[in-house]
């Protein structure tokens, strides 16, 4: 990311202006994505700092007094001042469409109609992407690509506002799904927000624990436990606007806990044993349920080579796929500790999966 727009293979999808209030990362993100498919960004922020960084990035640049109204504002602020950015934004250019990218839907929609403003010209909506880190420095032209994108429309939303906040998200890679803001909300309750109170109470279990017990953590633990590192100020603000439906996972949760738990500790008493393989292979049944890759519900068989853990040694594994005609579908990482030995988690569709073992083992690649 140096600043520089690269020129657009095609006519953008986008036309006119958009200016991006957040210079965060997925302000940042947005604005460096529009910028490489040649539309004319603008961005600022509540930090100077921020908004210059960000340019330096090239995510955009600083609005002057000659730009005149953008076709489409992008509010990308933490979601306590949203709706408050919102009410802004459409007075300050009521000739453009507003959109915002915040993870909770409802509740600015509520404060906004509570008092009185004018909606006509707004659009929620809310790209599923982000990562554990943000700011501008994180920012990345490609965070979208291929992830869901809520439009949150009703029916007084205008065609061609809500086609300019689709066209968006098109042009960034990403695919528009409709949603109402009510369905939105409950969704990320149980796909977004619960798994992200999930990872950080496990993680905080671990604050307690001896350092040989944490020294033992594999792959299981990295995995459950990945988004913990995200910010604790924005997951206080995000889960308090979107309280209700969290609080109700969140209780179903603890009634799957409080039965589980009871079982387990007296595995003996009748039906206990059925209970504990119930709610596990209720587990198993949800995680099938997860979209793949392509977002397919296609499952992949995995194959697990231990590679040495000096340079080269995974471009040459991938190398060996690739001559081999084995697609791989996904990979994973993990390393031994105090050994310097790694593991390659190899996802390959099933039927390939018996082949792939002869002929790395052949090409002399230890599998497990």
């Amino acid at each position: 990311m140096n600043g520089v727009t690269r020129p657009s293979a095609r006519a953008s999808r986008v036309h006119g202006q958009v200016h991006v209030i957040g210079a965060g990362l997925l302000g940042a993100s947005i604005g460096l994505g529009l910028r490489q498919r040649g539309v004319d960004v603008t961005v600022e922020d509540v930090s100077p700092t921020t908004a210059l960084l960000a340019v330096d990035y090239g995510a955009g640049r600083l609005r002057t007094a000659e730009d005149a109204t953008p076709a489409l504002v992008v509010v990308a602020t933490p979601p306590d001042v949203t709706a408050d950015v919102i009410e802004r934004a459409l007075a300050a250019f009521p000739g453009a469409v507003v959109t915002d990218v915040a993870s909770v839907k409802l509740a600015p929609f509520e404060a906004l109609t509570r008092r009185g403003v004018d909606l006509t010209n707004y659009v929620g909506s809310h790209p599923m992407a982000g990562r554990e880190r943000g700011g501008a420095i994180m920012a990345r032209a490609d965070l979208f690509a291929a992830r869901p994108w809520i439009v949150c429309r009703d029916e007084e939303t205008p065609a061609n506002a809500l086609a300019l906040v689709e066209a968006v998200a098109l042009e960034l890679g990403a695919m528009p799904l409709e949603m109402t803001p009510e369905e939105h909300d409950q969704a990320v309750g149980l796909v977004s927000h619960l798994p992200q109170v999930v990872a950080s109470l496990l993680a905080g279990r671990l604050l307690p624990a001896g350092e040989r017990a944490v020294g033992l953590a594999g792959q299981g633990l990295r995995d459950t436990t990945r988004i913990a590192g995200s910010d604790p100020e924005l997951w206080v603000q995000i889960l308090g606007a979107n309280r209700a439906p969290v609080v109700a996972e969140l209780e179903a949760l603890q009634t799957d806990l409080a039965a589980f738990t009871a079982a387990l500790s007296d595995p003996d008493a009748p039906g206990a044993r059925r209970r504990i393989a119930d709610l596990l292979a209720a587990g198993a049944r949800g995680v099938a349920r997860i979209p793949g890759k392509h977002g397919t519900s296609e499952r992949f068989a995995t194959i697990t080579v231990l590679i040495d853990d000096r340079p080269g040694q995974l471009g040459a594994l991938l190398t060996e796929l690739g001559d081999l005609g084995i697609n791989m579908e996904d990979l994973r990482l993990e390393h031994s500790p105090g050994a310097q030995i790694g593991f390659a988690e190899i996802a390959v569709l099933p039927e390939v999966a018996e082949r792939a073992v002869a002929d790395l083992g052949e090409r002399g690649w230890r599998t497990l």
